[in-house]
């Protein structure tokens, strides 16, 4: 079977690299000329563990290759992926004119049977909507089939989820489009992975649903973390007590700045957008949004306290991207954060492992240190934003010495308290 995957960022580039693997010819486009040129000679547009080796393993086989030649790729391939991105307009909704471009060149393509499958996150609606365009837009009488297989990919874990995944959800009302898609997932029987297959507008909302629910659990512990600190008893005791309950499980109860990145503040918003559009509440998601934003602010009001005034002193900052494994800054807690500190004339000096050069476009008025302990030197307060396992074994004597004040914002619970108030520091955490 021969498939295209239309964009080349983070969900098409995983996908093609990953169907490749399974022994599927792939052409993944993107009008991006630079970017597939970047492609062709092994440069990745994204950090993601072990993709860059994925890649270069499929294209060297022969069965992954990039173009900027839509017709060519629609008309070689059964299968047609739209991995196109989908931002937030002003309102929340998401702005579907890349995926609608994406299927209008389809169609001025289509000569023959195709299976028309959205992986991008889309609002419900959508896939009848592609139908549609396509069917008015087509030249030709050749039929298609239309299918919602949404993507459940973690950045930095994305490889392992696609090769075995939680689930697969195929959502379509074409019996033979399901059928293909089956098949192109064969691979995934061998391993046992469950399928669900249900309609357009089910496998749609189920995206949404499922980041939105993980959403609501990171809102709602630290909304229990801010409660513990003012009762004065640990949020990781209460976390653990309630996650050993298997309808309610541990995973994502783990208190912090607040969630980021590309999913879940974009989803979030979308399925509100989406429920005002078909006039239903959606109150517990508003609340989860809300609490996230408040709880950036609660990271700076834990700051202030514990530095003071903030004006000329220097702060390094451990931790830029939204989540460790990725160089990812899209809605990173980092950066409302640290334009807090920068609002109130602190000087920032910060590291990451890997998303300094994403960082720099965003926050080009701080500071970037060559390595962690370069970052904390004079440093009147050390902020941990970001859990990379690499500031899990710093040599915290070494930092103490280093800092001109002894204090740590602990925001990811990196540290021990006890253990960095017998060093002799001066120790903040979240829920503790």
């Amino acid at each position: 079977m021969h498939i295209a995957v239309i964009g080349t960022g983070y969900v098409g580039l995983v996908t093609g690299a990953c169907f490749a693997e399974f022994g599927v010819d792939v052409t993944c486009v993107d009008v991006d000329e630079q970017k597939i040129e970047r492609l062709r000679n092994g440069v990745m547009p994204i950090y993601e563990p072990g993709l860059e080796q994925l890649v270069a393993k499929n294209v060297q086989s022969g069965r992954l290759r990039f173009t900027t030649d839509v017709g060519e790729a629609v008309e070689q391939a059964l299968v047609i992926f739209l991995a196109v991105g989908t931002p937030p307009k002003d309102d929340g909704s998401p702005d579907l004119s890349f995926v609608e471009a994406a299927a209008t060149s389809i169609a001025d393509h289509l000569q023959d049977y195709k299976v028309i499958v959205t992986k991008s996150t889309v609002p419900i609606g959508t896939g009848e909507h592609i139908r549609r365009l396509v069917n008015e837009r087509k030249k030709s009488r050749a039929s298609f089939g239309v299918v919602s297989n949404p993507e459940f990919l973690r950045e930095g874990a994305a490889i392992n989820d696609f090769m075995r995944p939680d689930r697969v959800v195929i959502g379509s009302r074409d019996q033979e489009a399901i059928a293909i898609m089956k098949d192109l997932y064969r691979p995934l029987y061998l391993i046992e992975a469950p399928f669900v297959i249900t309609s357009l507008e089910a496998a749609e909302l189920t995206k949404y649903a499922a980041n939105a629910f993980l959403a609501t659990k990171v809102s709602f512990i630290n909304e229990i973390a801010n409660l513990c600190e003012r009762i004065g008893c640990d949020v990781h005791d209460v976390a653990r007590g309630i996650g050993m309950d298997k309808r309610i499980g541990s995973k994502f109860l783990h208190p912090g700045p607040g969630f980021g990145g590309s999913c879940f503040p974009k989803d979030t918003r979308a399925l509100a957008s989406v429920a005002r559009q078909f006039g239903s509440d959606s109150l517990i998601v508003d609340a989860v949004i809300e609490v996230n934003k408040r709880q950036g602010k609660e990271m700076l009001v834990k700051i202030r306290k514990l530095v003071g005034d903030l004006k000329g002193k220097k702060i390094a900052v451990l931790g830029l991207a939204f989540k460790p494994e990725t160089d990812d800054m899209r809605e990173a807690p980092s950066v409302g954060i640290i334009r807090g500190l920068l609002a109130d004339g602190a000087l920032v000096q910060a590291y990451d492992p890997v998303a300094k050069s994403e960082a720099k476009k965003i926050l080009s008025e701080i500071s970037y240190a060559d390595d962690e302990y370069d970052a904390v030197k004079g440093a009147v307060a050390l902020i941990f934003v970001t859990e990379w396992n690499q500031f899990r074994a710093l040599d915290m004597r070494r930092i103490h010495q280093l800092m001109a004040t002894p204090r740590i914002a602990d925001l990811r619970n990196i540290c021990d308290p006890e253990d960095m108030r017998e060093i002799g520091f001066e120790y903040v955490g979240v829920g503790r």
